[in-house]
C-alpha cells in the first residue's frame, strides 16, 4: 500500500512561482496578498492536494486548537443534545474537539486524556458532575483552561456553568401543590452528581417549607430502567405518593410507563409527574411530560466564547435558569 504524502507549501509555491510567505498570506484570513497571487496561489494548491496544516501553525503560537471533551453517560439524550452543541460551537471558532469517554472506572479515562495532553491540547470541557476530580488537577496542572459544567468545584481559574438547580426544584414543588397534590415523592439515580442532589435537596427544602415530608428513592444510573425500578419502591409504599419529580426525564419516562403499566394509574388524573432536561421524547405523545429545559445552546455559546477569549486566571461563575416547559403529565399543565 502506498504512503500517502503531503504537499508542502513550498511546493506549492514553486508551481504558482511565488514565494513561501506568499502561500501562507493567502490562507491566513485577513493577511495581504494580491488577487492575482491569491488566484495563482490557490490554483496551484488545488491541482497538487495542498492543505494548511493548521496544527503545526498553532503549535508555533503554542497553541493546538484542541478542546477536550470529557463526558460521561454519552448515549442519553440530554448528554448527547450538549455534546452536539459544543462541537458545532467549537467548529465555528476553528477549533477541533477530541471526546473522552469517563463512563469506565478503570485507568483508561487517565490514559486517555494524558494522550490528548501530549497532542498539546489547549483546553478542556468538563460536561458533567461524574468525573472524578483528578481529571480536573490533571487538566489545570498540564496548564490547560477549563470549562466546569454542572460541577461544584469551587477553584481558580476555570468557568463553572451551573444551572439553579434549587430554584427549579422550588417550582417544581409549588406547581405540584397548585395541581392538588398531597404526598410528594423525588425519584433520583444512584449517581448523586452536584446537579442531581441540588434538584433532590430542593425539592425536599420546598417540602419542609410546607410543613411536608418528601419520600426520595434513588437507584442505579439516571437512566429509563432506573425510573421504573424506582417507580415500583415508590408505588408499593403504604402511603402511595400522587405527585412525583424526577431528577431527570429519562427517569421520568421509565417512571411513568411503569406507574401505567405495571400499576394502572393514569397520569396526570391519579399521578403527577414533572421531569428535567426537556429531551425530545418528553414531548412525544406517549408521555407529553411537563419537564425543565435546560439551555443547552446557551451552555454551549458561553463556554466556547469564554474559550476563545485571551487566557484569564480569575475565577468567573455562571448560573443559568431552566426553563419550566408546561405539557399535559401535571393537572393544569
Amino acid at each position: 500500500m502506498s504512503r500517502k504524502v503531503f504537499v508542502s507549501a513550498k511546493e506549492v509555491a514553486d508551481r504558482a512561482g511565488v514565494s513561501r510567505s506568499a502561500v501562507s498570506r493567502t490562507f491566513t484570513p485577513g493577511a495581504s496578498v494580491s488577487e492575482e497571487t491569491r488566484r495563482r496561489v490557490v490554483e496551484a494548491a488545488e491541482a497538487l492536494g495542498y492543505h494548511v496544516n493548521h496544527l503545526a501553525r498553532g503549535l508555533m503560537r503554542n497553541e493546538s486548537g484542541i478542546v477536550c471533551l470529557i463526558v460521561s453517560e454519552l448515549d442519553t439524550p440530554y448528554r448527547a443534545r450538549l455534546l452536539k452543541a459544543l462541537t458545532q460551537q467549537l467548529q465555528s471558532v476553528a477549533k477541533i474537539a477530541m471526546v473522552i469517554n469517563t463512563d469506565r472506572s478503570d485507568d483508561s479515562v487517565d490514559l486517555a486524556l494524558r494522550q490528548a495532553i501530549r497532542y498539546r491540547a489547549d483546553a478542556s470541557i468538563i460536561l458533567s458532575g461524574m468525573p472524578d476530580k483528578s481529571i480536573t488537577d490533571l487538566c489545570l496542572k498540564n496548564g490547560q483552561r477549563l470549562v466546569l459544567i454542572n460541577r461544584d468545584e469551587d477553584r481558580e481559574g476555570p468557568l463553572l456553568i451551573n444551572l439553579n438547580d434549587r430554584e427549579a426544584a422550588r417550582r417544581a414543588f409549588i406547581a405540584l401543590q397548585r395541581a392538588g397534590c398531597q404526598t410528594f415523592a423525588f425519584a433520583n439515580s444512584a449517581a448523586m452528581t452536584p446537579s442531581l442532589m441540588a434538584r433532590e435537596e430542593g425539592f425536599r427544602e420546598a417540602g419542609r417549607a410546607h410543613g411536608i415530608e418528601v419520600v426520595v428513592e434513588r437507584y442505579g444510573p439516571t437512566s429509563y430502567r432506573s425510573g421504573a425500578i424506582v417507580a415500583q419502591r415508590l408505588l408499593t409504599r403504604e402511603k402511595r405518593p400522587d405527585a412525583i419529580f424526577c431528577a431527570s426525564d429519562l427517569l421520568a419516562c421509565g417512571l411513568m410507563d411503569a406507574a401505567r403499566h405495571q400499576f394502572n394509574l393514569a397520569v396526570p388524573s391519579e399521578l403527577c409527574v414533572i421531569g428535567f432536561d426537556d429531551i425530545e421524547q418528553a414531548s412525544w405523545s406517549s408521555y407529553n411530560l411537563t419537564t425543565f429545559a435546560q439551555p443547552v445552546e446557551r451552555i454551549a455559546a458561553e463556554a466556547v466564547a469564554w474559550l476563545a477569549q485571551p487566557s484569564q486566571t480569575e475565577a468567573n461563575s455562571h448560573k443559568l435558569e431552566a426553563e419550566l416547559i408546561w405539557r399535559g403529565s401535571v393537572r393544569g399543565g
